[in-house]
């Protein structure tokens, strides 16, 4: 085995099965959900569809769905990388946290039980996102308030596609909690509307490639809601939605802010200056240029290579080796991004 690094790994996909999560739904949630299932389709139901749930397919367990076998995680993932830490992201989150207020509530904190009793206790490398009831901000922060002093716990989970923009002021109270608990906020993509972003496509293959329009459209409403002038310890994680086009978005709206300024009185100052000092990027997918040295220069302009974190994206098809990931990248850039800027977004992790 190899000996273990600090390798962190932000974005691993764990699934609870409907009867684990069934068993820690009280009355009348556990005949609801075992009786008429959830309104969110998930995005493997949803067109276009992606063939094995979008999963390896050696990552399904004789029994089960992918990502709900602690066993295999261990041995595909954390074992076989020697990996310091994985950071848990259930996306059965963004379908459960959209429900009818009292029953997305009963989800999320049955979802939550779940991960810690399946996998949490039984593995100290991994550590997981808070699922919260993201449309009913008291009951969101409830579930941040039972959970603000676990360290198993490192940040709040958001879909990319809310019933209202990520900027609705409807969020800010869940925000505010947050950073308050000093976590993070994690968006990641999928939720209410897949496609609000880029329209609905024709191809898989457009949907795969333009996640970052979703991401693009999520930072510059944050930005220019004045989220980040409301709760300044605000800090977003932008999951699975690339990063180079974040160097052209600042660009633009510093460009235009000062002619349209009257237009965002909530912002101080640059918008690129906001940008910054509040966002985060997880590598997978990542752009990869064709002059594989430009890799490098991409990340460069973006003005953030410090804030950029390794991230498999595991069990999904498109799963990247923690051990040849970023090889292109200078060996000083490769290190900061594997392990060192996960440390310091994540201050509950234990550095081995």
């Amino acid at each position: 085995m190899r000996q273990r690094t600090a390798v962190v790994d932000a974005d691993i996909h764990p699934s609870v099965p409907a009867a684990d999560l069934a068993a820690r739904l009280p009355e009348p949630w556990r005949t609801r959900f075992e009786t008429f299932g959830f309104r969110v389709a998930p995005p493997p139901a949803m067109y276009p569809r992606i063939r094995n749930g979008g999963m390896r397919l050696d990552s399904f367990p004789a029994n089960g769905i992918p990502g709900s076998d602690l066993r295999l995680i261990q041995e595909q993932l954390l074992d076989q990388y020697g990996l310091g830490y994985g950071v848990l992201i259930p996306l059965q989150s963004h379908s459960y946290g959209a429900e009818q207020p009292e029953y997305a509530g009963a989800l999320t904190r049955a979802l939550n039980d779940a991960v810690v009793d399946m996998f949490l206790d039984p593995e100290p490398r991994l550590v997981s996102s808070l699922c919260v009831a993201h449309e009913t901000p008291e009951l969101a922060i409830q579930e941040i308030e039972r959970f603000a002093g676990d360290p198993r716990f490192v940040q709040v989970l958001f879909p990319g596609g809310t019933e209202m923009p990520l900027g609705h002021q409807k969020y800010v109270p869940i925000y505010r909690a947050a950073a308050s608990a000093g976590l993070p906020v994690a968006v990641h993509l999928g939720g209410m509307e897949h496609h609000r972003a880029d329209g609905w496509p024709s191809f898989y293959l457009e949907h795969h490639t333009w996640y970052g329009n979703v991401m693009a459209m999520g930072a510059a409403n944050l930005i220019c809601e004045g989220v980040f002038e409301q709760v300044p310890d605000l800090q977003v994680v932008l999951v699975e939605g690339g990063i180079a086009w974040s160097a052209h978005l600042m660009w633009s709206m510093d460009a235009a802010w000062p002619l349209l300024r009257e237009d965002v009185p909530l912002l101080a100052r640059r918008p690129s200056e906001y940008f910054r000092e509040h966002f985060w990027f997880s590598t997978q997918p990542i752009e990869e240029p064709p002059e594989r040295e430009h890799l490098a220069t991409l990340l460069r302009q973006t003005g953030m290579t410090d804030r950029i974190m390794f991230a498999s994206d595991y069990p999904h098809w498109d799963f990247d080796n923690p051990d040849t990931a970023l090889r292109d990248l200078p060996k000083d850039l490769r290190r900061t991004i594997m392990s060192e800027n996960a440390y310091r977004l994540y201050h509950r992790l234990e550095r081995p």
